[in-house]
């Protein structure tokens, strides 16, 4: 199964190019480094003995920062290899990490590839972040020798079921792990029935939960929210292709009733960002750009954050935060960034992706879902309106973040049994 697998990979190798090159008209940065996609370049012992960590972009990357950050001061003298899939999960690492880890892109899913980029960097463990699943890396690692860790494992119910159509490409996957860290007891359950070894599937939690606002962060936050004001602000995060007409039309409906409040807008993806800034400015809305280092003015009323990097920072800005990819069916993004900032945290039903970590908020009173713009527009009018309901809700997040921590450190004991 896994030859036919490979064979198809091979016949869409000149359909993978062509989509490289299409998606740089939009984002230039997917046209450079494209031989790392192929391992080409690369000279074998590059690196001897290393600690390879892949995550696929800018969200498994932050939520691998804490634990890339215990790898560095728990073996100083093993390389770290940090693999990511996109250019902006790329600058994350660089930003995050710069020359105490070494980074490329991960390559394709094609046998050839990654033997020579195994021989190149040589790693004696392998932590595969979340999702990351793909059957010819996982048998090229144990072919070469090495140890197969996944950190941080989710699995929805969706996935899962897709997985299931494949049993015999899946189940050999499934088996070479040495070690499986998932979120979940149900999603551990979803693993061992994939075909994981019961013994080597472990329920630690979410690295997410150890996330940690260092005094920089917290700094640059309370910088910004000084250049603000006492102005009401809230925060739409992560926004896809279809929230950001809704999550506008809330906002304008908000400034009827309380007409200083603050939109900080932040696209998931920068190639976005100026149709987003010309959408804004369709509306009829007073716009200030992040990267053009605009002033915010009396008169701003949307100020598009329009960099990268800088998300975690501006949850500590707003008063309400708005997650998106989750009024369309993404299935959310990291709930825990607002909530461990101590803000209310607002939503839309499409959450399959956290469904335990949105259960956990939800219960504790933390969450507020919404499934359209009139929906988000009466959350934010009584979470304004009330003040005391607003602390309540965001110090019922921190709580709930509090509560969870220790995933990492469990995390650190299975790597350091491998």
């Amino acid at each position: 199964m896994r030859t036919l697998y490979s064979f198809l990979w091979y016949l869409l190798l000149p359909f993978l190019f062509l989509r490289l090159w299409l998606r740089g008209r939009k984002a230039p940065a997917y046209r450079l480094r494209w031989k790392e996609r192929m391992a080409w370049g690369y000279r074998p012992g590059t690196l001897k003995n290393s600690l390879w960590v892949h995550a696929v972009s800018v969200g498994e990357t932050l939520a691998a920062a804490p634990l890339i950050e215990r790898l560095l001061a728990d073996y100083p003298d093993v390389p770290l290899l940090v693999t990511t899939t996109t250019p902006t999960g790329s600058e994350r690492v660089k930003a995050l990490f710069g020359d105490r880890v070494t980074h490329v892109y991960c390559p394709w899913e094609l046998p050839t590839a990654l033997n020579r980029f195994l021989r190149a960097f040589d790693p004696k463990t392998v932590i595969v972040l979340e999702t990351e699943l793909w059957p010819n890396l996982c048998a090229a690692v144990k072919r070469h020798g090495a140890k197969l860790m996944l950190m941080n494992g989710r699995l929805s119910e969706k996935s899962y079921r897709g997985y299931r159509k494949f049993p015999r490409l899946v189940r050999p996957m499934m088996a070479r792990f040495d070690a499986l860290a998932v979120q979940t007891p149900v999603e551990a359950k979803r693993y061992v029935a994939l075909g994981a070894w019961p013994e080597r599937v472990h329920a630690i939690g979410s690295v997410k939960f150890d996330m940690s606002l260092d005094d920089a962060v917290r700094q640059a936050a309370g910088d910004l929210r000084a250049a603000i004001g006492e102005r009401p602000v809230w925060i739409a995060a992560s926004t896809h292709p279809g929230e950001d007409e809704p999550v506008l039309a809330a906002h304008k409906a908000l400034l009827e009733t309380a007409p200083q409040t603050l939109l900080m807008l932040v696209p998931r993806h920068p190639e976005r960002f100026d149709s987003v800034a010309q959408l804004v400015r369709q509306q009829g809305l007073g716009l200030a750009r992040r990267s053009k280092q605009d002033t915010i003015a009396a008169d701003t009323q949307v100020y598009l954050a329009d960099t990268m990097g800088e998300l975690l920072m501006l949850f500590g800005v707003a008063d309400v935060a708005f997650v998106g990819g989750s009024l369309v069916p993404v299935g959310g993004h990291n709930l825990l960034e607002p909530a461990g900032w101590g803000k209310p945290v607002l939503t839309g039903p499409h959450l399959h992706n956290f469904t335990a970590i949105s259960n956990l908020l939800d219960d504790a009173g933390a969450l507020t879902l919404v499934d359209n713009a009139d929906a988000l527009a009466i959350a934010l009018q009584a979470l304004f309106r009330y003040p005391d309901q607003r602390q309540r809700q965001g110090q019922a997040a921190a709580a709930v973040v509090e509560a969870n921590r220790g995933a990492l450190e469990k995390g650190l004991k299975l790597i350091s049994e491998q």
